[in-house]
């Protein structure tokens, strides 16, 4: 396993796993993290869609494997078979040339209301990350946090627990120009706290189309003295005849996401709605704006 991951240029990531498991037949509601040892040819399908794509990173299905949030199955005493199977799955779709980012997602719980004990958090986020360091993984993605709180142990247990890289991934999607969390913490606030932390990338993902993310994205790149993550939807979803949908096209994804990459991200991808059709779009993308900007610096 590296150990620094890459700091220059764009680096593609995958798509979504949530949505993708779903249009595979996972019931709503159902806890998708069982599938790792239930279905492992359908997670795996979904982890080598996107290799097929081109993705140079690949998360895992572990998003809700805390021990907290399996509660909500009767799974919590899962949590480490959970996390260790789902990365293995991920790691024998990535082979030896993609990297494999662990899912660190939120407990479900909110420290600051007294509903979690941050000890109890701690806990349970070091289990998750040392679990998916057992299994295979290059870095820890700890995402979709919405409180600042909770990311900032969750980064910190990941590190302490594996020593490997972290990303600290954040909603983004409130107050002017969606540059705040629905807890009301700004860009500069909650990068700097989790630059402090020990973050080694910071972005944001989910909550906002590509559009929307461009903002909160270039704070990020202005404060951020390090690599930057962008993961956002496929656009804000909508009610269709029952069903949620996504619509926004790979091509449509793919040119918004030019303009991210123009901004200086590092690392960018989909989240809820992304399929590999959009991954695949990124990497045309990338290969343009590699061959087009010069590679100056570790942010650019």
């Amino acid at each position: 396993m590296p150990s620094e991951l890459p700091r220059r240029g764009a680096t593609v990531t995958d798509g979504a796993w949530g949505t993708a498991l779903d249009a595979l037949g996972c019931e709503p509601g159902f806890c998708r993290e069982r599938w790792n040892v239930e279905r492992p040819d359908v997670v795996l399908r979904v982890a080598e869609s996107y290799v097929a794509a081109g993705a140079q990173v690949i998360l895992t299905n572990t998003f809700t494997a805390n021990r907290i949030a399996l509660d909500r199955h009767a799974a919590s005493d899962r949590a480490e078979e959970l996390n260790r199977a789902g990365a293995a799955i991920s790691r024998r779709a990535a082979g030896n040339d993609v990297l494999v980012f662990g899912s660190i997602g939120p407990s479900g719980k909110i420290v600051m209301i007294d509903e979690i004990e941050p000890e109890e958090l701690h806990d349970a986020f070091a289990e998750q990350s040392a679990a998916l360091a057992v299994g295979g993984v290059d870095a820890c993605l700890c995402e979709s946090m919405t409180e600042l709180i909770e990311a900032l142990i969750a980064v910190r247990a990941a590190k302490e627990t594996t020593g490997l890289p972290v990303v600290a991934s954040m909603v983004f999607d409130s107050g002017p120009d969606r540059c705040f969390t629905s807890m009301g913490d700004g860009v500069e606030k909650v990068v700097a706290a989790l630059a402090d932390a020990g973050a080694d990338v910071i972005g944001l993902n989910c909550g906002v189309g590509i559009t929307e993310a461009l903002r909160p994205a270039a704070k990020i790149r202005a404060c951020a003295d390090m690599p930057v993550w962008v993961k956002p939807n496929a656009g804000l979803p909508e009610l269709v005849a029952g069903a949620v949908v996504y619509k926004e096209t790979a091509d449509d994804f793919a040119a918004e996401a030019a303009k991210l990459l123009n901004l200086g991200v590092n690392y960018i991808g989909g989240c809820c709605g992304t399929t590999p059709d959009h991954v695949r779009a990124l990497v045309e993308i990338a290969k343009k704006h590699t061959s087009t900007r010069p590679q100056t610096g570790e942010s650019t």
